[in-house]
């Protein structure tokens, strides 16, 4: 059962951090089972369990990150991560091209949120697609998303333009991947089991911007003139 974090997940983050080599990790394992993973999998478990059962047509599947880095893509970093998080989404066999629900725990913050981090180029030329199709649903959607003010709309636009839906639905229309989140201070709920609840009501809001984003990959191919 989640009872929440603890100061000492913050000082393990902040500690793998800072000290991202094998010698330290290994004589702080123990405290990564107890304050990070451990309860990290408890509060995924527990999401996954609620969203389930209130959203089954979603058919979403929980994954868990591990702390260690792909030791192909290091780059000059440590061997080990030093945020954490889980995710909910179909299932898929490229894990970065698909939307997800997500919760992130960082030395710093811990952020909910919708994300669409590495989509295929196809993918977002549908959003642009369906948009000019029919920017409604969108614009709704957009509407809602700005009654909550704690949540940010993150995007990596495209060096030019590819066109203008008006203001509201620009910075969609002309990104190459999207999310939606929000970030907090590692106090308050963040101590106690009432985290459990703040994630579950952040993505029940999510779920329909979820929805909207994993359907456009079902689009049909603006490129196929048939």
């Amino acid at each position: 059962m989640f009872e929440g974090f603890s100061q000492e997940t913050v000082d393990f983050l902040w500690g793998i951090r800072l000290n991202n080599e094998r010698s330290w990790f290994l004589s702080h394992k123990e405290d990564f089972r107890s304050y990070v993973d451990l309860p990290l999998r408890q509060l995924a478990e527990q999401v996954r369990q609620v969203m389930d059962e209130e959203f089954p047509q979603l058919g979403l599947q929980l994954k868990v990150s591990r702390i260690y880095r792909d030791a192909r893509r290091l780059f000059g970093r440590g061997p080990y991560k030093d945020h954490l998080w889980f995710s909910l989404r179909l299932p898929s066999a490229d894990d970065s091209a698909t939307p997800c629900l997500f919760f992130e725990l960082a030395p710093e913050c811990w952020r909910t949120g919708m994300g669409c981090y590495d989509p295929k180029p196809v993918t977002m030329m549908k959003l642009r697609a369906r948009i000019d199709r029919d920017p409604k649903p969108l614009t709704k959607l957009v509407r809602e998303l700005e009654k909550r003010p704690e949540f940010r709309l993150d995007t990596q636009p495209y060096k030019r333009p590819k066109g203008d839906p008006g203001e509201r639905l620009r910075p969609w229309y002309n990104s190459r991947q999207i999310s939606v989140e929000r970030e907090e201070n590692c106090e308050g709920d963040y101590l106690t089991a009432d985290l459990f609840d703040r994630v579950v009501e952040d993505f029940r809001f999510l779920v329909p911007i979820y929805q909207y984003m994993s359907r456009v990959a079902a689009d049909p191919d603006p490129r196929d003139p048939t």
